[in-house]
């Protein structure tokens, strides 16, 4: 049985080349939208083009069963950057899965979106999902919690730290986390017509109760080898960390006051009745083994 033809935004971040693997390897074509010239790569017709020009949007869903919308904005300076990354983005591309006769949509959220009320980030996923639901589509909905895996940039910072022996962690609370190879396999589970329709998922490593922030800080030391000293750190002085954190790296910077609201949450795990079932999808990466492989990935590549 031929495998459907994927059409994947956000394909050359962390989360899309995880899950452009996983469906190559998994017998799909893929049409992958890109800002940049690619390397030729077997099962893979990249498209270039971006969210904000509808034309190579439509070229990219042209002849494909389904579409996976992982393309999104998680850090921005200004409220507009998040409206055009992930509000305008996303309707750009339910636009054009309509325009191209796509029926089936799986879309990429957030946690976040949630409580839109605490972050600009998690309004602007809520007004994403608002925009897929009203769609018409046979979409599907992923939320996932803190992804990680070899290849992400955005938990790069916890590792350093955790490398140091001295790690700055959120205030006490709970999270979930997932694996990219995980969450990419539930987004391929779910790129079948029918699998799961108008349905939003929560969907983690299946740790029972999640982690607290203090237990994930130090299963990422355990994972770099280190015993390391965690300290909960309170809102001021995270707020604090905004303004060093802009004068060290500009509008590069990770920790932006939209992103203390979030991380001062303290309960941003899934919600266990949200999460997919079992027939349709389970977790097969120990989080523990996971960032001993994220480890060992930062520093292969000399990241650490």
């Amino acid at each position: 049985m031929s495998k459907a033809t994927l059409a994947v935004t956000g394909a050359t971040g962390f989360v899309g080349s995880t899950l452009l693997r996983a469906a190559t390897e998994a017998g799909h074509k893929v049409r992958a939208l890109t800002r940049r010239p690619q390397a030729p790569a077997p099962g893979i017709d990249w498209v270039e083009g971006a969210l904000d020009q509808p034309d190579s949007l439509r070229k990219l869903a042209q002849g494909a069963e389904t579409i996976i919308h992982v393309a999104g904005v998680v850090n921005a300076p200004t409220r507009a950057g998040f409206v055009a990354g992930n509000i305008h983005g996303t309707q750009a591309m339910v636009d054009a899965a309509k325009a191209a006769g796509v029926n089936r949509f799986v879309h990429v959220s957030s946690l976040a979106a949630r409580a839109p009320e605490l972050s600009v980030y998690g309004w602007s996923k809520a007004g994403a999902e608002d925009a897929v639901a009203a769609s018409g589509l046979d979409w599907a909905m992923v939320r996932p919690p803190a992804i990680y895996g070899p290849g992400d940039m955005e938990m790069l910072d916890i590792f350093k730290m955790a490398k140091t022996g001295v790690m700055l962690m959120p205030p006490a609370g709970h999270m979930s986390v997932i694996h990219a190879a995980d969450l990419s396999r539930l987004l391929l589970a779910l790129s079948a017509p029918g699998a799961a329709s108008s349905a939003i998922l929560e969907a983690d490593d299946a740790r029972p109760d999640g982690w607290t922030h203090k237990e994930f800080a130090h299963a990422v030391a355990d994972a770099m080898g280190r015993r390391a000293f965690i300290i909960s750190t309170p809102r001021p002085i995270l707020k604090l960390g905004t303004a060093i954190d802009s004068l060290l790296r500009g509008d590069r910077a990770k920790l932006t006051p939209d992103r203390v609201n979030y991380f001062c949450h303290p309960d941003w795990r899934v919600t266990p009745q949200k999460r997919p079932l079992s027939s349709l999808w389970t977790p097969q990466i120990d989080t523990r083994e996971g960032l001993k492989e994220t480890a060992l990935a930062y520093r292969t590549a000399g990241l650490l």
